[in-house]
């Protein structure tokens, strides 16, 4: 074993994917864990192994899990899902997400559940091994165990949005997990609020990496905003808001819109880089396409030709392609497709403009008109737009879900959750989508987890 502990951290990077990979084809709730798997209190004796398991639970979420700008992620299959785009390609999963045609037998539904647990499994076996080791410096386990938590945490927030009722377990303990039933979506929420608000008193004020590829106080903050504008806590997420908002030293909006997407951009609080360094992100191999007609999927031309006059986001993060005859459009955020010497863009996980955004929204229902203008309008302005005319509550919240759409289309699912949680989606979207239904607003709970552990009935609504 002390043979193992002198290897590389790259090898130990693999052996964690190892061990990701042997655990990724069963279901969670019934994984018993593998025999190649090195106990936490030995993989962990020192700093170096435990950074290296954390930097492949990222490695994972922008490869295999929810922030992946893969077809396996949110930003494609939520894109789907709402009305951002239309499916070209021959994928049964892609148009079953477009067609609202979802089973409990959908093998790209039992993915999500399976790979976001196995992942959740991973991070609560490094807050363990972290925990008890002794070869750690205590400041050096803080700011670990913050990232475990709050990439668990995140994880959990996608499940409990697209699921409703989720198991919850923060333990790699087999006899636990095999039997974990439901705990409804207000329970969730509020151990979402703890856990988030522990990984903000563990991380470090900076960050310990020049990209923000590591996760900092300030992005514990901004999840918090986001959570609690999801749980109506309007206060609360005006003031974690407007932390992140008041820390010019750090964050601000970026005056050029090609230079947002940018791995060096000022309004990024948290990216994944590339597997490798030079290679493109996930998100543009997956929307940019140079001839027509697009081999996978488009832009839904209604969502382009939504935007109003002058939007600067319409000529800087919209691709067109063109036979002479049609006209295609793609998500031309993220530009660079190809492999070169370096990565110019990193998959942004959390920015700055959604945080103007959660705090106009939060003044809006605590009654600070013109606060809720003047956040707005930073938006608006760095779009090339003019100033908001709402004046009024409704006015403001139908302009802040418009400036949503526009401003995130296409990723993570933004547009998608903020139809769900504003009680949107039916009005939207059944005039729009084919196939929809009302009980279309949650996912169905994955079959064979429900006959592997009954405890997790009963099945949504309308499966």
């Amino acid at each position: 074993m002390k043979k193992y502990l002198r290897y590389t951290i790259v090898k130990t990077v693999l052996a964690c994917g190892i061990f990701t990979c042997a655990i990724a084809c069963e279901p969670f709730v019934d994984v018993d864990p593998p025999q190649s798997q090195l106990p936490g209190i030995t993989v962990f004796e020192n700093a170096d192994t435990a950074k290296a398991a954390l930097a492949n639970c990222y490695a994972t979420l922008n490869s295999t899990v929810l922030l992946t700008g893969s077809i396996q992620g949110l930003s494609v299959t939520l894109g789907n899902y709402a009305d951002e785009l239309i499916p070209s390609g021959t994928n049964a999963g892609e148009q079953a997400l477009y067609q609202n045609d979802l089973t409990a037998v959908n093998a790209g539904v039992a993915s999500f559940w399976n790979n976001a647990y196995n992942l959740i499994y991973s991070l609560n076996a490094i807050t363990e091994g972290v925990e008890i080791s002794t070869g750690i410096l205590p400041a050096e386990k803080q700011n670990l165990i913050g990232q475990a938590i709050l990439i668990r945490s995140v994880v959990y927030f996608y499940l409990v949005n697209l699921f409703g009722d989720i198991p919850y377990t923060a333990t790699t303990d087999y006899t636990i997990n095999a039997k974990l039933s439901k705990r409804t979506v207000a329970e969730v929420l509020q151990q979402l609020e703890n856990d988030f608000t522990a990984a903000y008193h563990y991380l470090p004020d900076e960050y310990s990496v020049t990209d923000r590829t590591i996760p900092n106080k300030s992005v514990a903050a901004a999840f918090l905003a986001r959570l609690y504008l999801y749980m109506g806590k309007w206060d609360d997420a005006r003031l974690r808001a407007g932390e992140i908002i008041g820390n010019s030293a750090n964050y601000n909006l970026e005056s050029d819109l090609d230079k947002v997407f940018l791995k060096e951009s000022s309004s990024t609080l948290w990216q994944l880089s590339p597997f490798s360094e030079g290679q493109p992100t996930a998100d543009a191999q997956s929307f940019i396409f140079t001839s027509g007609p697009p081999p996978a999927r488009a832009l839904d031309p209604e969502l382009v030709h939504a935007f109003e006059e002058g939007d600067l986001r319409r000529k800087h993060w919209i691709g067109e392609v063109t036979d002479g005859a049609s006209t295609w459009y793609h998500a031309y955020k993220y530009k660079q497709v190809v492999p070169q010497d370096v990565s110019a863009e990193y998959t942004i996980a959390l920015r700055l403009e959604e945080l103007y955004l959660i705090r106009a929204e939060a003044r809006t229902m605590l009654g600070d008109i013109a606060g809720a203008q003047q956040d707005l309008n930073m938006i608006r302005q760095r779009a090339g737009l003019n100033d908001t005319e709402a004046m009024t509550t409704e006015g403001l919240l139908s302009a802040i879900g418009y400036e949503s759409r526009f401003e995130f289309f296409t990723e993570q699912g933004h547009r998608w959750f903020d139809l769900k949680r504003t009680g949107l989606a039916n009005g939207v979207l059944a005039t729009v989508k084919p196939g929809w239904n009302e009980t279309d607003i949650l996912w169905p709970l994955p079959q064979n987890e429900l006959l592997l552990n009954p405890s997790l009935l009963p099945q949504n609504p309308g499966y």
